[in-house]
C-alpha cells in the first residue's frame, strides 16, 4: 500500500458532508486517491449528539467488515461526551493513535469544530493524486463551504488502526 493519510473535511452545515461525499465518489471514480474508509459525522440542531454514518464504497475493505473510522469516532469523539466514565479508556486509544500521526491537536481540531448544525466528512485513503484532488477541494475552499483537516500518516497506519479498533471494548448501543 502506498503513503495514507487522513483528511477531515469540516461543513459549517449539518447537511455539508452529503455534499462531500459526491466529491469524494467522484474523485474515487477518477482514479484520484483509493479510499480505504469514509465516514461522515453530522450533528443535527437540536440534537444531544452527533450521529456518524459510514460511507459504503465498492473497493474497500472496510465496507465488509464494519468501519475504523466509525469505530475510533465513536470511541474518541463521541465518548467525552459520555462523562467521565469513558474517560480511561479514551486515554488509551488516544494514546494508541498517535503512533498513527494521529495526535492530541489532530483530535482536538475534529472535536473542536463539531457543534450543533455542523458536519464532517473523514476519510482514510491511499495513494492520493495531489494534482487530481486539489482542484475538487479547492472549489470548496472558493466557496467557503468547507474548512480541511490533513494528516499525513505512518506507513503501517491502517493496519494499527485496524489493531485498536479490534481491541476496542463493544460499545452498547444508544
Amino acid at each position: 500500500m502506498g503513503t495514507s493519510s487522513l483528511t477531515v473535511w469540516h461543513y459549517d452545515s449539518a447537511m455539508g458532508a452529503s455534499g462531500g461525499e459526491v466529491r469524494l465518489k467522484d474523485l474515487q471514480e477518477r482514479g484520484a486517491l483509493t479510499v480505504l474508509d469514509a465516514i461522515t459525522v453530522t450533528w443535527a440542531r437540536g440534537a444531544d449528539r452527533p450521529r456518524i454514518g459510514h460511507l459504503r464504497h465498492r473497493t474497500t475493505v472496510a465496507a465488509s467488515r464494519g468501519s475504523v473510522l466509525g469505530a475510533l469516532a465513536g470511541a474518541v469523539l463521541l465518548a467525552p461526551l459520555a462523562g467521565a466514565a469513558a474517560g480511561a479508556g479514551v486515554a488509551t486509544v488516544v494514546q494508541r493513535l498517535r503512533s498513527t500521526g494521529i495526535d492530541d491537536g489532530v483530535l482536538e481540531g475534529i472535536r473542536g469544530r463539531l457543534a450543533p448544525g455542523t458536519s464532517a466528512l473523514l476519510v482514510l485513503s491511499a495513494d492520493a493524486d495531489v494534482d487530481a484532488v486539489r482542484p475538487f477541494v479547492e472549489r470548496g475552499l472558493a466557496r467557503g463551504d468547507v474548512t480541511l483537516m490533513h494528516v499525513q500518516l505512518a506507513d503501517d497506519a491502517p493496519e494499527t488502526l485496524a489493531a485498536l479498533v479490534r481491541d476496542l471494548p463493544p460499545t452498547p448501543p444508544a
